[in-house]
């Protein structure tokens, strides 16, 4: 147990990065950045005890100024995307960065909270990552106090705490965008996991992946993993939802959400026995089967391509603020913005 602090690189303006590696009795590592609050690694024993690193990133810090997956990042102040890089709070329309078609993506590619350098505090087993959004910041109002915490528990969990707190009403809603491979960053697809949600409806799309506004049931569709099933049995299926996202890259709406920490995913990698258990308290999570993974080198000079890994992001449903009978992440004076999301592994 503890926070083992070791330097990471140093930025363009002379700013140092450091790495924070967390640690547990069972040989479970995750390492931490305060550059873009990035979990850059994080090792699981196998059924034999053996070790791999089960998410996908970069050895030097000079690969996350690119990083254009997302590889895990902490986003903010908005995951996933808003149609028309616009919205409207309290009567004001608030104007935001064009950057996926004519939609946002992600708040803003090199502006966003994983582009930034945040403040770091250790703990026993943890490290809290903060930092202030000002009003305007990348179009979205309010000044904000933002933290994230992550914790590695002796039974192998490991926890995502977030706040924020906002002057004025705005939109808040983080995630973090970590690409798993439970055989190993370096072991190749991930189509022969198996995974299973707890969430019998989602959020179908248009072209551009922004939400329609419907909530439909995924039974008897190519959506449905109500029943654990192997990721790519249906992932090429004759589906015009698959079709629109090159595979999996929808929002699913998890069964009986009401704010507690619930489980609502369970991933299986057959060959090394490892498994995942996913808990929040958010509404719903974005499952994206890393369908357009650019291709580029990782870490340990591992070959990255289309899906190699696959991302289960927690979050308040894509394109909300136009959809009145989505929950809605409004946050500012008298509510914060505050959310957990948990990562077990067996």
């Amino acid at each position: 147990m503890g926070v083992r602090k070791e330097k990471f690189g140093t930025m363009k303006d002379g700013r140092d990065v450091y790495a924070y590696i967390l640690s547990n009795a069972n040989g479970v590592q995750a390492k931490i950045i305060n550059y873009g609050a990035i979990l850059v690694s994080l090792l699981v024993p196998d059924r034999t005890g053996r070790k791999d690193d089960v998410v996908l990133g970069f050895d030097h810090l000079e690969g996350y100024y690119g990083n254009g997956s997302f590889f895990g990042a902490t986003i903010g102040p908005n995951a996933n995307r808003i149609a028309d890089a616009s919205f409207e709070i309290d009567g004001r329309t608030y104007q935001l960065d064009v950057n996926d078609g004519v939609n946002n993506l992600h708040s803003h590619i090199e502006k966003g909270y994983h582009k930034q350098l945040w403040n770091v505090e250790e703990g026993d087993n943890s490290v809290t990552l903060t930092l202030e959004s000002k009003d305007g910041d990348m179009g979205f109002p309010g000044n904000k106090k933002v933290m994230v915490s992550y914790s590695l528990s002796e039974d192998n969990a490991l926890k995502l705490t977030y706040h924020v707190s906002a002057d004025a009403n705005t939109i808040v809603n983080m995630t973090n965008h970590t690409y798993f491979n439970l055989g190993g960053h370096q072991s190749g697809r991930i189509e022969d996991h198996l995974l299973q949600l707890h969430a019998s409806r989602y959020t179908p799309v248009v072209a551009g992946a922004i939400p329609t506004g419907e909530i439909v049931p995924v039974a008897g569709t190519p959506m449905d993993f109500t029943r654990m099933k192997p990721i790519g049995q249906d992932i090429n299926a004759d589906c015009e939802q698959l079709k629109l996202t090159q595979g999996y890259d929808h929002n699913f709406v998890i069964d009986g959400a009401d704010g507690t920490l619930k489980e609502i995913a369970e991933v299986q990698e057959p060959k090394s026995g490892r498994k995942m258990k996913v808990f929040t308290d958010l509404p719903g999570v974005q499952f994206y089967a890393g369908n357009c993974i650019g291709e580029e080198t990782g870490k340990d000079n591992a070959s990255y391509s289309p899906r190699k890994g696959f991302c289960l992001e927690t979050q308040y449903y894509p394109d909300h603020i136009h959809h009145a009978n989505f929950p809605q992440a409004i946050f500012g004076p008298g509510k914060d913005y505050d959310s957990v999301t948990v990562y077990q592994f067996e």
